[in-house]
Order: structure tokens, then sequence, then C-alpha cells
């Protein structure tokens, strides 16, 4: 399950990193949203295991 998690983290990045590298859209603002869903998501499967 830890590694479905690394892997969404892995895969937000690169869309990120394109997007900033292509000036689409405001980069701390996609920067924020990314860091918001990576949270939600470690949170919500850990919560689950407790």
């Amino acid at each position: 399950m830890l590694s479905l998690i690394w892997s969404l983290i892995v895969f937000l990045f690169l869309i990120w990193l394109v997007l900033f590298l292509l000036k689409i859209g405001g980069a701390l603002v996609s920067l924020l949203l990314i860091a918001a869903l990576v949270l939600f998501i470690v949170q919500f499967f850990f919560k689950k295991s407790k």
C-alpha cells in the first residue's frame, strides 16, 4: 500500500514539474494543491490502517 502512495506522489510531482516548466497556471498554486492532495491521501490511508 505504501508503494501506491509513493507512486501517486511521484506521478503528481511529475505532472506539477511539467506544468511548472511550461508555465501553465500559477506554480505556487499547483504546488500547494499537490501538497494538500498528497497529505490527504497519506492521512486517509494511515487513518484506515489504525
